[in-house]
C-alpha cells in the first residue's frame, strides 16, 4: 500500500500490530559524471515500489525522502544535504506521527551511505519512546549483500558510489538519464588493511571525478537482476520483521 495514494480514513483504518511501516530513505547528491543527482532516490524507491508489490496490504510504503546527510560530497557540488543532527532528528521525526498513532512495526530502507550512522541513532532514540514497537532499519545493499554481488563482473563485490551496481540499476529503470560515454572507474583509494576503519573523508579527497568502483562494466540486464535481488532479500526480510512477536508490557 502506498501512503502517499490512500485517503486519511484509509491509513487510520488499517490494523496497528500487523502492517509494517516501510520509511525509504535516499539522497540528492553528486554521482560522477555519468549518473543523475537522484540516483539514490531512483534506486530506492525502485527498491520500494518492488516491496510494495510483493507484499500488498502487508506494508504501507512511505514516499521516498530524497534529501540526505550528504555534506561529505559537498566538495563534488550537485549536491543537497541535511547536517547529521539534523537528518538524526528528520528521522525520528518522519516516523513519530505513525507510531503515535498506534503503528508497531517499522522499517526504515536505506539507499544512501550517509544516512547510515544517523539511521541508527534515530532508531536507538526512537525504542526509548515506543518500547512496544519493533523498529528496524537498514540499506539494501547490505541486506542483499551477497545477492547483489553475485551479478558484479568488476573486482568490487560491495556497493561504491556511482558504481557497477548503481550504474546497472539505473540503466534498468532509468536509462535516459545515464551517460555511460562519460563513465570512468574509480578502484578504492583506501590501502590494504585499512577496510576496516572508520576514516571519514570527504568526496574531494576519495575520488577526483566523484565516483568509487567501475561503472564502465555496467550493463542494464544484469541491473534488473541486482534489483530483483534487492527486492526479493528485503521482501523477505520484512515478512521475518511482520512475524516477530511483539513487546509486551
Amino acid at each position: 500500500m502506498l501512503f502517499a495514494e490512500m485517503t486519511a480514513p484509509a491509513i487510520r483504518s488499517l490494523p496497528r500490530e500487523s502492517t509494517l511501516i516501510v520509511a525509504p530513505i535516499a539522497a540528492m547528491e553528486q554521482h560522477g559524471p555519468h549518473l543523475p543527482v537522484s540516483t539514490d532516490t531512483i534506486l530506492a524507491g525502485g527498491v520500494a515500489d518492488g516491496v510494495n508489490r510483493a507484499l500488498g496490504d502487508r506494508v504501507l510504503v512511505l514516499p521516498v525522502l530524497w534529501l540526505g546527510a550528504s555534506d561529505h560530497h559537498l566538495p563534488r557540488g550537485g549536491t543537497l544535504t541535511s547536517p547529521l543532527p539534523t537528518y538524526e532528528q528528520v528521522l525520528v521525526d518522519l516516523l513519530t506521527p505513525l507510531l503515535r498513532d498506534g503503528f508497531r512495526r517499522a522499517l526504515i530502507l536505506n539507499g544512501h551511505g550517509g544516512n547510515i550512522d544517523p539511521l541508527r541513532v534515530a532508531l536507538r532514540r526512537l525504542d526509548v519512546d515506543f518500547p512496544r514497537a519493533i523498529l528496524t532499519g537498514a540499506a539494501y545493499w547490505d541486506l542483499a549483500s551477497e545477492e547483489i554481488a553475485a551479478h558484479c563482473r568488476g573486482p568490487r563485490k560491495v556497493m561504491g558510489h556511482a558504481c557497477e551496481m548503481e550504474t546497472s540499476m539505473v540503466l534498468h529503470l532509468r536509462p535516459d538519464l545515464v551517460r555511460m560515454d562519460l563513465a570512468a572507474d574509480d578502484p578504492d583509494s583506501t590501502p590494504d588493511g585499512l577496510n576496516g576503519l572508520s576514516w571519514p573523508r570527504d568526496f574531494g579527497r576519495i575520488t577526483d571525478h566523484g565516483v568509487v568502483g567501475y561503472p564502465e562494466l555496467a550493463d542494464a540486464g544484469r541491473g534488473r537482476l541486482m534489483l530483483e535481488a534487492a527486492v526479493a532479500k528485503v521482501a523477505e526480510v520484512a515478512r521475518r520483521v511482520l512475524d516477530l512477536p511483539l513487546p509486551v508490557g
